[in-house]
This record gives C-alpha cells, sequence and structure tokens, in this order.
C-alpha cells in the first residue's frame, strides 16, 4: 500500500539523492557512510505520512542528514570509549562479539535519552544509574546540595520519561 508521501518522495530521491551524497562524502570522507546517511535521511522520509511543501528541499535533506551524520558521530565516539574500556579488562571479561553489540547500542540509546539534559544533570543521573552512588555521596563529589541533586535527578528522570513517552 502507497502513502500519499511516496510519489513525492521518489522525486525528492530522483532528483537528490545524488547531491545530497555528494555533500555528506565532503563532510565524512568515506563513500559507504555517506551512501548510508543518505538512504536513512529517505527511509526515515519514508515513515511519514506526509511531506512538507518544501520550497528548499536541499536544505531541508541537508539539515535531517546532518542530524543524521552527528548521531553517527556521536555513536563512533561511544564505541571508541569503550572499546578503550575493554583494552583494560582482562581477557577472561571480554564480551562476546553479540555482547559487544548489545553493549554499544544500549550506549547510544542511553546517549541518546540524555541528549538535550544539562551537564550537571545528566552527571548526577549517570553517577546514580550507572555507578550506583547515593544522593549524599553525589552532592559530595559535585560540591552541590542534597536538594540539587534530588531536583537533577527529579528533572532527569522527567526528561526521560518524556522521550521515551513521547
Amino acid at each position: 500500500m502507497l502513502s500519499a508521501a511516496e510519489p513525492a518522495l521518489d522525486r525528492l530521491y530522483a532528483h537528490h539523492s545524488q547531491w545530497l551524497r555528494a555533500v555528506m562524502y565532503r563532510r565524512v570522507g568515506c563513500r559507504e557512510t555517506s551512501a548510508d546517511l543518505v538512504q536513512d535521511v529517505f527511509l526515515r522520509l519514508l515513515g511519514r505520512a506526509s511531506l512538507p511543501i518544501l520550497e528548499e528541499p536541499r536544505a531541508y535533506l541537508a539539515r535531517i542528514a546532518h542530524g543524521l551524520m552527528v548521531d553517527c558521530r556521536r555513536r563512533q565516539a561511544l564505541e571508541r570509549a569503550w572499546l578503550d574500556k575493554l583494552a583494560s579488562l582482562p581477557e577472561a571479561d571480554m564480551p562476546s562479539p553479540e555482547e559487544h553489540l548489545q553493549i554499544v547500542e544500549a550506549l547510544a540509546r542511553i546517549d541518546a535519552l540524555l541528549d538535550g539534559l544539562n551537564p550537571r544533570v545528566r552527571r548526577v543521573f549517570l553517577l546514580s544509574r550507572l555507578e550506583g552512588k547515593s544522593y549524599p555521596q553525589i552532592a559530595e563529589q559535585l560540591s552541590v546540595s542534597l536538594s540539587t541533586v534530588e531536583k537533577d535527578m527529579a528533572q532527569a528522570l522527567r526528561h526521560c520519561y518524556c522521550v521515551l513517552m513521547g
């Protein structure tokens, strides 16, 4: 079944996908990554019931691609940090390739979930949830009041709930 957006999307793809691929290649320097990003742009648009009327389709496509590129770079940075951490583990504690992929995907989801929080609120949340620190320990470590930690945690939890529930 065709959605209302598909004929317009076909035209958009036909007229602008090569241009967008070239733009993304200049930004990321990898043909495969730029092709993947362009496909992701159009997959994202395919999921919409309708497309807006576009006076500047290239600017619209470039904006979506830029967001996807930022997400891709953040994921790569997370994966590099995880690999650095793995390098310090003994061989017996190394995760399997499947576990490694699951961990990287979980880290990317957590990063996306916490995107938009101010740095202190994010830090409070991570110290509590990932490091298991108590609120008084966090307050001492960050040199803030216990009340501030409680408010920051409430803000972080509210943010996560809103992101997860839409």
